[in-house]
């Protein structure tokens, strides 16, 4: 008889045991969706102000082809996170199996993609030097002819930005200008104005034009949003590789909670 009543003893120990072991790993799956539910929204927020953004990123984005598909996968990856984050949650605290299941599958097809597509990043890296910018400008660039896009976006950035050309003003000595331009040493984009913008008023555009540094803009664009953006670049890689390890661990929970159902 004692054996029997220590026997039940034991076995309502583990039941007890077991329960705490579920619950805690319930609201740790809880915690973990939730922060995946607040990275799905900045990522989701990130894209709509790239997308809508009236400064110049929406120029720039639609006239890059990379861009504008990585802004829409962007946007797509933010509304997937935030969508399962929210399912996940709630598959978390209603313990239902069929929904863990689901949220498993799809947090790993999203983590595939996500890594994917940092491996790609990686690869191509060499797309973004300063001297495949600097290839394309002079190749592609005919200085202030608003009808040709990649003119367009280049005005665009240099005017957001106070900047001249990829390196500076020297970019353009083997950019052919208009005929009746000739006397125009750098492009209009690249002086100095009171306000920057496209409507922004030039400080002094004939001066500009004929080569006086003092009312131009001497900087290349590529050390300015360099520099601009360093510090987001930054904080972007760390939440990604956040988002990336908090996916993991909501697969493993999920995974251990959906065994632990009974």
């Amino acid at each position: 008889m004692r054996q029997k009543s220590a026997r039940r003893v034991g076995s309502s120990g583990l039941k007890t045991m077991e329960g705490d072991c579920l619950s805690c790993m319930k609201y740790l799956m809880f915690l973990f969706n939730f922060f995946i539910f607040l990275g799905g929204a900045c990522l989701l927020g990130v894209g709509i102000w790239v997308i809508v953004d009236p400064t110049g990123f929406r120029e720039i984005v639609a006239a890059n082809p990379l861009l504008f598909t990585g802004a829409y996968i962007m946007l797509a990856m933010g509304a997937m996170l935030f969508l399962l984050g929210f399912l996940g949650c709630c598959g978390a605290i209603r313990e239902n199996k069929c929904l863990l299941l689901f949220f498993f599958m799809f947090i790993l097809l999203i983590f595939l993609a996500e890594l994917s597509a940092a491996i790609l990043a990686f690869i191509f890296r060499e797309n973004l030097t300063r001297e495949f910018f600097t290839k394309e400008l002079k190749k592609h660039y005919v200085r202030n002819n608003d009808t040709d896009v990649f003119s367009s976006t280049w005005n665009s950035v240099m005017i957001t930005f106070a900047c001249c050309g990829v390196n500076g003003p020297e970019d353009f000595d083997a950019v052919p200008p208009f005929p009746h331009l000739l006397e125009e040493a750098i492009p209009e984009a690249c002086c100095q104005r009171k306000l920057q913008s496209r409507e922004g008023m030039i400080v002094n555009r004939q001066a500009c034009l004929r080569g006086s540094e003092k009312f131009q803009n001497r900087q290349g664009c590529y050390t300015v949003i360099l520099n601009s953006f360093e510090t987001y670049v930054y904080l972007a890689g760390a939440l990604a590789i956040g988002v990336l390890a908090i996916e993991l661990f909501a697969m493993i929970f999920a995974m251990c909670l959906f065994r632990g159902i009974q």
